[in-house]
């Protein structure tokens, strides 16, 4: 779906949930560029009421996880999910959608809006920092109908989620096996790094993920946010303003580091 509308249509209101823990300067640019009037903000109102909500994350996943529940963020999410109201988690903030965060030998729970535990990558070299293609099912509304092979995507995480019940790329089995059909209407894109594949991106009802960042992403991730932005409008649902609505909303943020003292530009 084109994130393209009609002249002097509303554009999709979109909140990026300001919790203490991504690189929220990038992400807020990207998403205006691909179309969406954005608000950066931990109002829980706000983050109802938008189009759509994106959850960023960087640093490690216990601490991410208690960041966004400190700050409330997981019941919004959870409510918009229960809404079927759009929600874009990125890097460790789509980690947290999962079950489970196994770090240094000790388990956190994360939303368990998504089966799976994020673990480290069994690869020599890590963190995996840069550029890399992904494999798309081709019902993929997220990459349009499967990643090409020249889309790259930029990575920086040492964790991912290695094992899936949804459907593989080409039909074959995922890694550590499970049903080829998706699970519970799951669509999983896989990537690959130092021989060790794990989830690139998730697909879910109203649930979108990637565990790249795409508003890093050169034209790959412009075009992939505008085609979330898309899903976005129309959503239902009141829609959000800010003051001086009608002319695009300046959003004043500086990138921090994130609470658990990482640098944000090594997430997990």
């Amino acid at each position: 779906m084109s994130a393209t509308s009609a002249p002097g249509a509303a554009a999709p209101s979109v909140v990026v949930f300001d919790y203490g823990f991504g690189n929220v300067r990038s992400a807020v640019r990207a998403l205006e560029h691909a179309g969406a009037e954005v608000v950066l903000t931990a109002d829980h109102e706000l983050a109802r009421a938008a189009d759509g909500l994106v959850v960023p994350g960087v640093g490690a996943f216990a601490a991410c996880m208690a960041g966004l529940v400190a700050a409330g963020g997981d019941q919004v999410v959870r409510d918009r999910v229960d809404a079927g109201r759009p929600v874009l988690g990125i890097c460790v903030g789509m980690q947290v959608l999962f079950d489970t965060g196994l770090e240094h030998g000790h388990d956190a729970a994360g939303l368990g809006l998504l089966p799976g535990t994020v673990e480290r990558l069994q690869a020599r070299r890590l963190p995996h920092m840069g550029w890399n293609t992904v494999q798309a099912p081709p019902d993929s509304w997220l990459f349009d109908a499967g990643a090409g092979p020249d889309e790259r995507f930029y990575f920086v995480h040492s964790y991912g989620v290695r094992t899936h019940p949804g459907r593989a790329p080409g039909g074959g089995r995922p890694p550590g096996g499970g049903p080829v059909t998706g699970a519970g209407g799951v669509t999983v894109t896989w990537a690959e790094h130092g021989g060790d594949r794990f989830l690139a991106a998730v697909e879910a009802g109203p649930l979108a993920a990637t565990q790249f960042h795409p508003e890093k992403s050169g034209d790959a991730g412009g075009a992939l946010l505008r085609r979330w932005v898309g899903r976005c409008r129309g959503a239902g649902g009141p829609v959000v303003r800010c003051p001086g609505a009608g002319r695009p909303v300046p959003v004043l943020c500086q990138d921090r580091p994130s609470r658990s003292g990482r640098n944000p530009g090594v997430a997990d």
